[in-house]
């Protein structure tokens, strides 16, 4: 299969001028938007299998194409460079923005990535990537608040924290565009949140034995924070493509809820019929090596401020993972997390492209 040819050069033909202060302040009040909340909640009814069963129908319509994967495996696409974006588009969602009150969804996250990964299985980036994978990903982020978010931050703001680059909001416009034209304006992507809540409530109402009491009323939503992070957390493990999303949601509850009592084949009896057990079993255990492998070991770092017991469990590992206490660096040694960089420096130099600025 030949590789595929369009480039983001359209996007960036046109002549632009540099950003001064005045001119970026009014180009961003005009991309200030507010949008009111999002009438889909990705919570179904615990019992209503059917609209379950339809997203299963359309969920491959809204995947990478098929050879995504494996051209990520051979390195065709800069797999450090997705790493660095996805790190970028988590980061500020966890930590809200330049100014700290942008407290994205874990949705608007996943949707993010979901909508680089299908962009870039079928065009492609110039190189060296490090600045188009970064306007890529502001684009895609942007639209994902658009999607999903209450009130949308203004493209400068979104750009200011943590920036590597920073671009005009009329570029960011436009290669909104070409992503839009390229996903052919389908950003309604079924993604494993759409399945999140159904399969825990499976799990929280089918108790492994009659002895167990009843979940307390808080236990639905600490499973959903917690394999809500859990999801975030695996987002950079390319073999995860592999599964579709229903499969990696049902995977994500199986894991953080191991502790209940129940063991894997319990649980795995309690979802969908058209969900493959054998394959979530997979992803399950892609998960939980994954996990294990970047959570930093008790006496490894002398910088922790408190010594803590290691897991005792692969459900431990998960279940310090979700909580924040694992590495998230990018799995190429010789890159960083944006996590730890140092601040952003006032002054920023020129880059080669017309209108974008680098720290």
């Amino acid at each position: 299969m030949s590789k595929p040819t369009h480039t983001i050069s359209l996007i960036l033909s046109l002549p632009l001028t540099p950003m001064s202060h005045s001119h970026s302040s009014s180009s961003s009040a005009a991309a200030t938007t507010h949008l009111p909340s999002s009438d889909r909640h990705h919570s179904p009814p615990s019992d209503d299998t059917a609209i379950i069963g339809e997203f299963i129908d359309r969920e491959t319509h809204h995947m990478p194409s098929p050879d995504y994967l494996q051209r990520l495996r051979d390195r065709s696409i800069d797999v450090s460079a997705r790493e660095n974006s996805i790190n970028w588009i988590l980061m500020v969602g966890r930590k809200g923005g330049v100014h700290g009150h942008y407290r994205f969804r874990p949705l608007t996250a996943l949707l993010s990535v979901n909508y680089m990964d299908r962009f870039l299985s079928c065009s492609s980036l110039p190189r060296p990537s490090a600045w188009a994978f970064h306007l890529l990903s502001v684009a895609c982020l942007s639209l994902a608040a658009k999607m999903e978010e209450p009130r949308v931050p203004l493209l400068l703001d979104l750009q200011l924290f943590e920036p590597g680059f920073i671009f005009e909001p009329i570029t960011v416009q436009r290669m909104e565009l070409h992503v839009l034209s390229t996903l052919k304006w389908r950003l309604r992507s079924v993604t494993p949140f759409d399945y999140l809540h159904y399969f825990i409530s499976k799990l929280t109402n089918h108790p492994p034995s009659s002895s167990e009491s009843d979940p307390k009323p808080e236990s639905m939503t600490r499973l959903l924070s917690r394999a809500s992070r859990l999801l975030l957390t695996t987002t950079r493990v390319i073999e995860l493509m592999r599964f579709p999303p229903s499969t990696v949601a049902a995977a994500a509850a199986v894991a953080c809820s191991a502790g209940r009592g129940r063991d894997i084949n319990q649980s795995l009896s309690c979802f969908h019929d058209r969900v493959d057990k054998e394959m979530v079993r997979s992803c399950h255990q892609l998960m939980e090596e994954y996990v294990a492998d970047t959570c930093p070991k008790p006496g490894h770092s002398k910088r922790r401020r408190a010594e803590v017991a290691p897991p005792s469990s692969p459900v431990g590992v998960l279940d310090a993972a979700t909580y924040g206490s694992c590495d998230t660096r990018s799995e190429n040694p010789g890159s960083r997390s944006q996590a730890e960089e140092p601040e952003p420096s006032e002054k920023r130099g020129r880059s080669s492209v017309p209108d974008v600025q680098r720290q």
